[in-house]
């Protein structure tokens, strides 16, 4: 239950890169009854026409976006002859990562561990 907990608020959150609609009041006001079919709001069958968000960005599944996410990578470096002098490095992110990253409210950077000497 956790899991599925989880994967709704991420999809709630990243519904400006997924293929979910990510304006559902505008979608509920088109409709004239509550008992009518529900729909996509129109800022969502543009995104899905398109295959773009707003920004330009190419529009994910969930599953598809965590691939993209995948590929930052944490990299563990040292100086030639001073192993012990050991530092952790992010990968620079990609523009649709960073966008990931700001509407999920994470800052990666913040997650690297300090080493203690």
């Amino acid at each position: 239950m956790l899991a599925y907990h989880l994967e709704w608020h991420l999809r709630r959150r990243l519904a400006p890169v997924l293929f979910q609609d990510d304006d559902p009041a505008a979608a509920a006001a088109e409709r004239s009854s509550p008992i009518q079919e529900a729909s996509v709001s129109p800022k969502a069958q543009r995104k899905s026409a398109r295959k773009r968000t707003e920004n330009g960005f190419p529009v994910h599944s969930l599953d598809t976006l965590m691939g993209d996410l995948a590929t930052l990578t944490l990299n563990q470096l040292s100086l030639p002859g001073q192993p012990e002098s050991v530092f952790l490095t992010l990968t620079q992110p990609t523009p649709l990562q960073a966008e990931v990253f700001r509407l999920l409210e994470i800052n990666p950077q913040a997650l690297i561990p300090v080493p203690t000497y």
